[in-house]
């Protein structure tokens, strides 16, 4: 079974790409970051069409999730991290499928450092953290997925000292996604690329695809009940490639059921 993330850049502008990329390769849960779209105007009618079901967390011009399901209906279990009752962006969304608790999350940025957008995405991550506790205490079979906005390590990034001064390879960030791997949760990508070299962004500037100047901020954490279930991980690089594509490729896990 696949679960895959994809961070669309805006489900609109890029819908052509993005039912291409269900179509041919099917995954069974798809997570999507950076809609882009307000609820109503999200076009689930459309992966409908294709055998997908869907539930969103939309917001007008940017952010916004999405998990969509092939054959079934996601259940919701949590619209939005909890922790922050003023917290407006919609950043996450939490689902059952096919036995499996998905969590699809767009984290903040957080440029320019320092600052208050660096602030809330160490917020933001704490009260990430302790979601993540939560179900880790619940022992349900569990995946967070979805751009991060963290490079773990130097060796996610073509260029430590070309990032260096980025939110999202700051100690900070770092230690944050630290703990929580720390608390038992495994990435996929890493455990199974143990040398690095993996890329799942690359800038729209200064010819980084084409120099393949790119860095891996999209991920894929399991909890130790799915963790043991994990046969392969992996990018779907190609996808970068194709016309008016994000700046963000596929990237997915695949699990023995």
């Amino acid at each position: 079974m696949r679960i895959a993330s994809f961070n669309i850049n805006g489900v609109k502008a890029r819908l052509p790409r993005l039912l291409e990329w269900l179509q041919e390769t099917r995954p069974a849960v798809a997570c999507l970051q950076e809609i882009k779209s307000q609820d109503e105007g999200f076009p689930g009618h459309e992966f409908a069409a294709i055998g997908y079901h869907a539930i969103w967390h939309g917001q007008k011009g940017f952010n916004g999730v999405a998990i969509l399901a092939d054959g079934v209906e996601p259940i919701e279990i949590q619209r939005g991290l909890p922790g922050d009752p003023t917290d407006e962006h919609s950043r996450y969304i939490e689902a059952d499928v096919f036995g499996i608790r998905v969590a699809c999350i767009y984290l903040p940025n957080g440029n320019p450092v320092p600052g208050p957008k660096f602030d809330y995405k160490l917020a933001w991550m704490q009260r990430l953290h302790a979601r993540m506790r939560a179900l880790r205490r619940d022992e349900v079979p569990a995946v967070v997925i979805g751009d991060f906005n963290v490079i773990p390590e130097d060796k996610d990034v073509w260029s430590p000292a070309a990032m260096a001064a980025d939110a999202l390879m700051q100690p900070d960030s770092r230690d944050a996604y630290a703990r929580l791997l720390h608390d038992g949760w495994t990435d996929a990508i890493d455990t199974l690329n143990p040398r690095g070299g993996v890329w799942t962004f690359w800038d729209y500037q200064a010819g980084a695809w084409q120099r393949d100047h790119g860095f891996r901020i999209d991920h894929a954490l399991l909890s130790p009940e799915l963790a043991d279930r994990l046969s392969a991980a992996g990018v779907d690089k190609e996808y970068r490639g194709r016309e008016k594509a994000s700046d963000h490729a596929p990237m997915w896990v695949e699990l023995r059921r």
